[in-house]
């Protein structure tokens, strides 16, 4: 008779149990994580939001405690220019008669030898006549040097011992 033997059992080694998961210590490291991030939006917008309510308070303040007896400030009136007839008693010459140059400090074009100018006296800078006439009727000083024109400019010639520049 036969025998059958069952085959020999072979048990694998036991594997060693798996890692313990500790779901606790997961879920506080995953809490810290998200509340250090939460800090990092938080905080900087809280400042801001500080900062911008100090300034609105300090704003406030200001306008509400101005001072009754202090008067605004009130930018004075300046002189005007020159009248058409002291205008006149300027001395017109032509364009190959200037001294100080050819260009026109007004429109910053050529003064061309056969067109009138106007030479300002004290100074000599010269204009063209229309341009010298339009910046003298409203500032009574030189476009360039900003020499003042008195009375005395426009009754007497130039004359160089006069000349500001």
């Amino acid at each position: 008779m036969v025998t059958l033997t069952p085959p020999p059992i072979h048990c694998p080694t036991p594997s060693p149990p798996p890692l313990s998961f500790n779901s606790d210590a997961s879920f506080t490291t995953g809490q810290n994580m998200l509340v250090s991030v939460l800090f990092a939006l938080f905080l900087p917008c809280v400042g801001m939001s500080v900062v911008f309510f100090i300034y609105i308070c300090l704003l406030w303040y200001a306008a509400n405690n101005q001072p009754e007896n202090i008067p605004l400030p009130v930018k004075t009136v300046t002189e005007k220019g020159l009248s058409s007839s002291e205008l006149e008693k300027l001395p017109k010459v032509t364009g190959k008669e200037l001294v100080l140059g050819t260009e026109c400090a007004v429109c910053l074009d050529d003064i061309e030898s056969e067109q009138l100018a106007r030479i300002v006296p004290g100074c000599n800078h010269g204009f063209h006549l229309e341009c010298a006439d339009t910046w003298l009727s409203k500032h009574p000083v030189c476009p360039v040097c900003r020499a003042k024109l008195d009375a005395q400019f426009s009754s007497t010639s130039a004359s160089p011992e006069n000349n500001p520049c």
